[in-house]
């Protein structure tokens, strides 16, 4: 087994090879709660989410922190607006993102460590870059001397030049240099305040991720991710401060997944498109969405829409069709019991046993290529088709869709999907689906008795023009089997 994973730092992908055999130690950068969480929060959870169940599912142990900013100039300043505690205001919005994390299907991280429950872990940094001449005190305040580390610049690209161009001191700042920045900052009346060697104040943002998982996961560990947005200042000037108060690398693998627009726009409040995850799930399945996040690789953004997630529910749908089938076909056996045998297939079973048999297997390289979730979904995909070609009266059928089915089943664990039972996800995608077209069930079931008597007296045009109406005018798919006629939503 050999899993590759694209480095930010380098810009290549590579072999993962954990400090330790057998273990991964990964911290995410969580959110700053001042607001709900939008689309873009909830993509890089589950992003982050399935890359440790597939590590997990690989054998390995993984170690998983992911932390929350409670105390920030965003914070203060909504809790003023609001006259609000600022700490209470940051406790409100973690709780909020929890249930909205919990209900899109992403486990919890095993330590979620918040930034004012390590004041003294904080403060001990700082002190350890003070004392090594990385940072110095100046009004109250601590700063991060980014002259005094000569790597500053690499994980971006940035150039140190062009950046010192393009920043200014802010009035009631006390930098030597322009590019400096604040690890600790003097108190201001109304803010959360604790002491220090420097006087009363709080910490600054970047030095509160470093703090943390040095504690949890070590001065080095292997993999740190993140949107790409925060690769520059903040996984940069983590990295700085980190590797120059231990003298040793801070992270072994940089992971940056791509963002999420709207309608091919950035999103933005003040255009009016700004989509919180408790919006998105008034109107799509939690599924859905989760199909939609990783429908493209992490590192490519993806554009939320209408149109887009109306792809989303549709392909979740045939994936969650096909999935009914393979398990009420597929037999009773455990997850890998189903035993095809190859010698007494038929032609029909032939061709679909070809195209099932080498799924398992091509989801794993997939994921195993830096997670590929795109390419790995299309193998769901044909897994479905697979099925679905395949004869009822196939004497092997159970056995055959029991390999789908197992395919299914483990791949959807990975990715977070096909969680429910599919026949009761089937009936409320029916029922709703009705609804939305204005048809009672009652009315389908009529119309499908008068196509089976027009089939009965050979009034083919009849027929064909009650199928073709449910089709055109209903968006409903009818499906003939020996035993009589099923109906669903057409995909």
């Amino acid at each position: 087994m050999t899993i590759a994973i694209y480095n930010s730092l380098t810009g290549a992908k590579e072999e993962l090879q954990p400090l330790e055999p057998g273990r991964v130690r990964m911290y995410v950068c969580g959110i700053t709660a001042y607001d709900y969480s939008h689309i873009g929060h909830a993509r890089s959870a589950v992003i982050f989410d399935v890359i440790v169940r597939w590590l997990r599912h690989r054998g390995l142990k993984v170690e998983f922190a992911r932390n929350f900013t409670d105390v920030d100039d965003k914070i203060i300043r909504r809790a003023k607006a609001e006259g609000a505690d600022p700490l209470a205001l940051a406790d409100r919005f973690i709780q909020e993102y929890g249930r909205e994390m919990d209900s899109l299907g992403v486990l919890r991280a095993d330590v979620e460590p918040r930034a004012t429950g390590h004041i003294p872990e904080i403060i001990a940094l700082t002190g350890r870059l003070i004392a090594s001449g990385h940072a110095y005190a100046a009004g109250g305040d601590v700063y991060f001397a980014v002259t005094s580390w000569p790597g500053y610049g690499e994980l971006s690209r940035k150039n140190l030049e062009e950046l010192q161009a393009g920043v200014r001191v802010e009035p009631g700042e006390h930098k030597r240099n322009p590019l400096d920045f604040a690890l600790w900052k003097a108190s201001k009346p109304g803010e959360p305040v604790w002491q220090s060697p420097w006087g009363p104040g709080r910490p600054g943002w970047h030095i509160e991720c470093s703090a943390m998982s040095m504690k949890y996961l070590g001065e080095s560990f292997d993999i740190h991710g993140g949107g790409k947005d925060l690769i520059f200042p903040h996984h940069e000037n983590e990295r700085a401060q980190s590797e120059a108060a231990t003298g040793k690398p801070f992270v072994r693998y940089w992971v940056h997944n791509g963002l999420v627009t709207v309608n091919h726009e950035k999103m933005s409040k003040s255009l009016g498109n700004f989509i919180t995850v408790a919006d998105a799930l008034k109107e799509y399945s939690a599924e859905a969405l989760r199909l939609f996040m990783l429908s493209a690789h992490y590192r490519s953004p993806v554009d939320y829409s209408a149109q887009s997630m109306r792809e989303a529910t549709q392909a979740l749908g045939r994936l969650y069709g096909a999935y009914a089938v393979a398990r009420q076909d597929g037999g009773e056996g455990k997850v890998g019991e189903s035993k095809v045998n190859e010698a007494a297939l038929k032609k029909g079973e032939k061709a679909v046993w070809e195209e099932l048999k080498p799924l398992p297997q091509s989801f794993a390289e997939a994921m195993d290529d830096d997670f590929n979730t795109a390419r790995a979904i299309g193998y769901l995909f044909d897994a479905a088709r697979a099925v679905n070609k395949l004869p009822p009266a196939s004497p092997q059928r159970a056995n055959l869709l029991g390999h789908a089915r197992d395919m299914l089943a483990e791949a959807g664990g990975v990715l977070g999907i096909l969680q429910e039972d599919p026949q009761a996800y089937l009936e409320r995608e029916r029922a709703e689906h009705l609804k939305e077209v204005n048809l009672t069930l009652e009315m389908l079931r009529e119309r499908i008795e008068g196509r089976t008597r027009a089939r009965e007296e050979k009034d083919f045009a009849r027929s064909d023009a009650i199928r073709a109406e449910l089709a055109e005018r209903y968006g409903i798919e009818l499906r003939d089997y020996p035993g009589g006629t099923e109906w669903g939503v057409k995909r």
